[in-house]
């Protein structure tokens, strides 16, 4: 029914559902029923121009979210082109943020390049984090950023971004113009000069 770089979109969308600061507690019903929303609930956004910002990015940095919805990242991960983009995680724990062990128990490293981005701070607050990292970061010509702390922390950033996330509150909802739950392939453009 979906192709597959939306399938895999909607999985990493639908991973963004293990945040346990957003949810303290996950039962099976509970995950069972996110996933399925994945696969049947509208996805806001575009896949068609997804797929054509992946496709001519020269290089695409991933910011990954939560410790655990790293590992539904991974058919995501595995569409992207090979050698031109690195997944980018906390330079240190915070919050259940993905590390640089988490991803390399996830086995991201067999996809692509792993960094940090040198900060302990939730989402990514650019003047909080490494100069090496801020240089990839204005080096990459496309961003595909997860979750909502990214999403606070990156929108309205002079970058082509892509936010991967599920709506989980009525803050985010009113910014992004969606009900509660929704799924969220948001597209910023950089501002042209």
């Amino acid at each position: 029914r979906f192709s597959r770089l939306e399938a895999a979109v909607r999985l990493a969308i639908a991973g963004n559902l293990l945040d346990v600061a957003a949810k303290a507690q996950l039962g099976d019903d509970t995950v069972q029923a996110a996933f399925g929303t994945a696969l049947s609930a509208p996805l806001l956004g575009s896949i068609a121009e997804f797929s054509e910002a992946i496709q001519n990015a020269r290089h695409i940095l991933y910011l990954a979210d939560n410790a655990g919805e790293i590992v539904f990242d991974r058919d995501l991960l595995a569409q992207l082109p090979l050698g031109n983009f690195a997944v980018v995680v906390r330079g240190a724990p915070v919050l259940n943020d993905a590390t640089l062990a988490d991803a390399q128990r996830a086995g991201l490293a067999e996809f692509c390049e792993l960094a940090t981005n040198g900060s302990d701070a939730p989402g990514t607050l650019l003047e909080d984090c490494s100069p090496d990292f801020r240089a990839r970061f204005e080096a990459a010509d496309l961003i595909i950023a997860k979750g909502q702390g990214n999403y606070e922390s990156l929108v309205g950033t002079d970058k082509h971004i892509f936010f991967l996330l599920k709506v989980k509150c009525p803050v985010l909802a009113e910014s992004l113009q969606c009900p509660c739950g929704s799924l969220v392939l948001h597209h910023q453009l950089a501002v042209e000069v």
